[in-house]
């Protein structure tokens, strides 16, 4: 069958975020003397997790954002990781911290994402974090859904009222993508690889959000006709979790992998370090500085 579903181009609205982020970047720096800085911790030599932060590394250079690289052995201990990222967070030349995960499975992850101070939170996975998203007050979101939700609006998807799906339950994936539809009038549910008869749920869903983690879970054939299909995956070989070919002869708009939801990850996660710059120089209104931990 042939496409009818529009494409939700990420790779351009990306652009014109890291552009506003740029801006910001610059008035900041000027204004202060001293750039905005995203400081990066990667745990052992993962080379797809290598890869991604030297992406965003990059990134950060051309939008004017400094970036600071800590790179730890794999045999790092939970408490050694706690004390990098509490002695990062106590750091006023560092504005936002990126933990780069998975870390090692000898690791409490958990702890480690928790000693990020919620002002520099840029990727937005803390508790105080989630729960700060959650309830609708000032914090940085997690970057994923932040983009989706991005992406949505862009392409004026009015969420009031509809049926949306988000499969997937990770932290900082699933659960605040869900909540983030919520806070926006849609009807969510969540499911996941062990909900039953998901294909049904699936098939009642007006906005679907795929973040299971798993290439081509979701078929085509299951796609509402008109549905609004949101691809969060990313498995090997550039294949979502969506049989993107087949959906996109049902969907209404849908992203492709790459250049849909990817892009906009990277994107948000700039904006936020830009803003929370602003908001630690005080250049920004201070309502919209998360709450201190300390």
């Amino acid at each position: 069958m042939t496409p009818t579903a529009r494409l939700m181009d990420g790779t351009r609205l990306a652009r014109q975020i890291l552009d506003h982020s740029a801006a910001t970047a610059r008035a900041v720096t000027q204004q202060t003397g001293e750039a905005p800085c995203l400081a990066t911790v990667l745990v052992g030599d993962d080379p797809a997790s290598a890869t991604y932060v030297r992406m965003k590394r990059a990134r950060c250079e051309k939008a004017g954002i400094a970036s600071r690289h800590l790179s730890l052995p794999a045999a790092t201990t939970t408490a050694e990781l706690v004390e990098a990222i509490t002695a990062l967070s106590e750091d006023p030349g560092v504005h936002g911290i990126l933990l780069q995960h998975p870390v090692g499975a000898h690791i409490d992850e958990r702890a480690a994402f928790e000693a990020i101070a919620p002002h520099k939170d840029v990727d937005g996975v803390t508790m105080r974090s989630f729960a700060a998203m959650s309830f609708g007050l000032p914090g940085f979101v997690s970057c994923t859904p932040a983009g989706i939700m991005r992406l949505l609006d862009h392409y004026d998807v009015d969420l009031a009222g509809r049926h949306a799906v988000v499969v997937g339950r990770s932290a900082i994936l699933g659960k605040p993508a869900g909540m983030l539809l919520l806070a926006r009038d849609a009807t969510v549910t969540y499911c996941h690889s062990r909900t039953r008869d998901l294909k049904s749920i699936v098939r009642e869903a007006d906005v679907l959000v795929a973040a299971v983690g798993r290439p081509r879970f979701i078929r085509g054939e299951d796609i509402k006709t008109g549905a609004v299909v949101i691809d969060a995956g990313y498995n090997p070989g550039n294949l979502g979790d969506v049989d993107f070919d087949a959906a996109a002869t049902r969907a209404g708009l849908i992203t492709p992998v790459p250049g849909g939801v990817g892009p906009m990850t990277i994107a948000m996660l700039l904006s936020q370090t830009a803003e929370a710059a602003a908001l630690q120089s005080g250049l920004a209104p201070a309502d919209r500085l998360p709450a201190s931990s300390g």
